[in-house]
């Protein structure tokens, strides 16, 4: 059975969604955070699509850091879904990080940071890393590993510490230059499209990578 993540949401998070989709699309006639084309089927393209990494939960009180946040996506839907939990969103387009600042000041996230920068350059910590279609998993890695912190006591119903990323396409050349580089890391995929049992998924996996 295909499974919904909004229907994890308790109803004051499925408000804020809503509110966060309505503020995205105010903005975006301003800013380009995502194609234009994709507001009218915001709840599915861009909310379900990152609250697909809430299919495991993150234990309370770890830091998350979302690499290459754009337009909050999707890190302003993983702070509504896991409210004990840190997050942080960086970017180096400072049109977009003032952009998720007004999205958490709007919405009362105030477990969610913003920090404007090449991922690369960030020296904050965290115990997870996740990213919607930014960079190569190898960069991805590269940057979480410098950050990494260690997390010993991880319950069983949620991710263990590592990267997760959203990503699209054939990722047959990533997954090798990742281990070209990493040897020793250990690397799972989800079909979104079986999972979320939603057409548009089809191509998309959500790719765990964790050493």
């Amino acid at each position: 059975m295909a499974w919904n993540p909004l229907d994890e949401c308790t109803p004051a998070q499925r408000e804020q969604l809503a509110a966060f989709v309505e503020q995205l699309a105010r903005v975006n006639r301003a800013v380009n955070l995502v194609a234009p084309s994709t507001i009218p089927h915001a709840e599915e393209r861009h909310i379900i699509h990152s609250l697909a990494l809430a299919y495991r939960a993150f234990p309370d009180g770890v830091a998350v850091v979302d690499f290459g946040a754009g337009g909050g996506l999707p890190t302003v839907p993983l702070a509504i879904r896991f409210p004990t939990v840190q997050f942080v969103a960086v970017d180096a387009v400072r049109k977009k990080t003032e952009a998720v600042r007004l999205f958490a000041r709007r919405l009362g996230l105030d477990n969610l940071a913003v920090w404007n920068g090449r991922a690369e350059d960030w020296d904050g910590t965290a115990h997870y890393a996740v990213s919607r279609a930014t960079a190569p998993l190898a960069d991805l890695w590269g940057w979480f590993v410098r950050a990494r912190l260690p997390h010993a006591d991880v319950p069983e119903e949620c991710w263990s510490p590592g990267l997760l990323t959203l990503k699209g396409g054939n990722l047959t050349d990533e997954i090798t230059a990742l281990h070209t580089a990493f040897p020793s890391l250990t690397v799972e995929q989800t079909d979104l499209g079986a999972l979320l049992g939603r057409p548009h998924f089809t191509e998309k996996r959500l790719v765990q990578v964790i050493g």
